[in-house]
């Protein structure tokens, strides 16, 4: 029996979705490093269970590690999924001599200035961008790209902690805000315009066995400024002709280019108005807004277990073939407070029925979300891609949520 160590700090159902699937491969015994471990139904989802009260502690993470080994001996894989531990999982990995992503590797697709170096060199596109330390570095780089500039930390997560800054204002209030220093610096990026996709990829032995794209409707910067749209995220059935040729190529030259050997990747990429392809950046981990869950409804497969494969056993055996068109409307609303009440459900649901996939109905009285993904989502599918378009815009057009 294998024992594999999944670091899970909470129980957030995305995560429990790629736990259970790594639990349920043969021969493997799932051991838990959890600050808050799952409960109800899935306590019993993990043999065994350590806790931490940091799970981004290193020291913590080692000593979790060193309590399991004690318990039922050496480790053979240490995994988790969310992007904001990758380096730390790496270090920990290094320390016991286990294999998988590396501290390099690892941080080539943290610390996004690096990154973008790196893909520089390897001679693909990137927004243009610089660490900025201080207010004149700011200045200088907005005469260089122009306004509007985007700022986010250069160990930033999806389009959190990011913001637009469109006049000297306003970048002159960043800076007395966010006091950028060489400790802590910030990293400017030219301001992206045009279509917004992402690229995700699942990589064995070093080369993409499969892949997605989706679309952002409208970009995700714009659903973090506007936390009223209801905006919508979809998967296209046809992703293999000429027309994503291009942002094909781009993907798998972009993951060669980090050096990932197994794992999923989670890249957001732009075409400008003049149709050619940018990379915003890439994520060494699955991706978010409910792309994960997209892909599976949209190739009838658990993309969990694929994933749980690729990074511990190394191998890639599952189908991949794109089935459906699947999108999800996200469920926001105008206002502050808590959740009052939603309309609209009822009749979207009568509608559309079976093509309703899964939905998460907004909770009376929970507070409003700080994500940009909402309160609650809508995922539909079908055959034709059209219909999947026509569906969220009626949803985006019908449901409200009320908050008090």
């Amino acid at each position: 029996m294998r024992n594999v160590i999944f670091v899970a700090p909470f129980p957030a159902d995305i995560t429990l979705r790629f736990v259970r699937a790594a639990s349920n491969l043969p021969n493997t015994r799932l051991l838990g490093v959890c600050h808050t471990p799952p409960s109800g139904k899935d306590a019993n989802v993990f043999h065994d269970v350590v806790r931490v009260s940091d799970p981004m502690s290193i020291h913590q993470l080692i000593e979790a590690v060193h309590e399991h080994r004690r318990r039922h001996g050496e480790p053979e894989r240490i995994i988790g999924i969310l992007e904001s531990m990758q380096v730390q999982l790496a270090h920990v990995r290094e320390h016991f001599g286990v294999p998988g992503t590396s501290v390099k590797v690892a941080d080539l697709f943290r610390d996004k200035a690096r990154m973008k170096q790196a893909l520089t060199e390897a001679g693909l596109p990137v927004a243009r961008s610089k660490l900025i330390t201080t207010a004149a570095e700011a200045k200088t780089f907005v005469d260089e790209v122009g306004l509007p500039i985007v700022l986010k930390p250069p160990a930033g997560v999806g389009s959190k902690s990011t913001f637009r800054i469109s006049t000297l204002g306003q970048l002159q209030s960043a800076m007395d805000g966010l006091q950028p220093s060489k400790d802590n610096p910030l990293l400017g990026e030219e301001f992206l315009q045009g279509r917004e996709f992402s690229f995700e990829t699942m990589t064995v032995h070093g080369e993409p066995k499969a892949y997605n794209i989706s679309h952002y409707t409208p970009t995700c910067l714009d659903a973090v400024e506007n936390p009223w749209i209801q905006w919508t995220c979809m998967l296209p059935r046809d992703i293999g002709g000429p027309d994503y040729a291009e942002a094909r190529d781009l993907g798998f030259k972009t993951v060669k280019a980090l050096g990932l050997e197994h794992g999923m990747t989670h890249m957001e990429w732009f075409q400008r108005p003049d149709g050619s392809l940018v990379i915003g950046e890439i994520a060494q981990r699955p991706a978010g807004a409910n792309v994960s869950i997209m892909c599976c409804y949209a190739h009838d497969i658990s993309i969990y277990k694929v994933w749980a494969r690729a990074v511990i056993d190394n191998a890639f055996d599952a189908p991949w073939d794109r089935k459906y068109a699947v999108g999800t409307a996200f469920l926001r609303g105008v206002g502050k407070g808590r959740v009052a009440g939603t309309t609209g459900l009822k009749a979207i649901h009568q509608k559309f029925g079976t093509a309703i996939c899964e939905a998460r109905i907004p909770d009376i009285g929970a507070p409003k979300s700080d994500s940009y993904e909402g309160d609650g989502y809508v995922v539909v599918r079908h055959e034709r891609t059209e219909v999947v378009k026509e569906m969220l815009a009626e949803i985006i057009k019908s449901v409200r949520v009320f908050y008090a």
